[in-house]
């Protein structure tokens, strides 16, 4: 059973979280060939005092 974890920083919909697990769990299933209730998707909100860029905290999710 895949399980993938995903880490974005904290600000995105809860709309825009559902696509990305829907799409990255179509194309797990579709590639490993296995049943889409197989695979599991996390996705953890970052903040962006706690994620860094070349050094530096970013503080605003990017393309939101």
């Amino acid at each position: 059973m895949p399980f993938v974890s995903i880490r974005i920083l904290e600000g995105h919909s809860q709309k825009r979280k559902n696509e990305i697990s829907r799409r990255v769990t179509e194309a797990i299933s579709e590639v490993a060939e296995l049943p889409m209730d197989a695979i599991w998707v996390v996705i953890e909100d970052v903040p962006g005092s706690d994620w860094f860029v070349a050094g530096k905290p970013v503080r605003e999710p990017k393309g939101s």
